[in-house]
């Protein structure tokens, strides 16, 4: 059974500082291509950051410079650094899994970035 458990959301201020964490099961993760998406009230779902098995990563020209996503293969997990925050970053953020033809999303983190 695949399982990716998002953690790390929560209320910051403008300017501040969180870091998500993805952890996953039930596939194998060192060949998945990994990302980060998020998706506000009333707006479509889209593409934050990714990564590659190789490590190669994408980011979204909104959060470009501000945000780092980075993996942990022994530990089967991906992170999303995420500085600077903005109201706009505010959204509900998935962690997925592609392995194959197939995606795997996780349950969805809240990140809101208010004063």
């Amino acid at each position: 059974q695949v399982q990716l458990v998002e953690s790390g959301g929560g209320l910051v201020q403008p300017g501040g500082s969180l870091r998500l964490s993805c952890v996953t099961s039930g596939i194998s993760f060192s060949v998945a291509a990994m990302g980060w998406y998020r998706q506000a009230p009333g707006k479509q779902r889209e593409l934050v950051a990714t990564i590659t098995a190789g490590g190669s990563t994408i980011y979204a020209a909104s959060v470009k410079g501000r945000f780092t996503i980075s993996r942990d293969n022994a530990k089967k997990t991906v992170h999303l650094q995420m500085n600077s925050l903005k109201p706009e970053d505010t959204a509900v953020y998935y962690c997925k899994a592609t392995s194959g033809p197939v995606g795997y999303w996780g349950q969805g983190t809240q990140v809101t970035v208010s004063s």
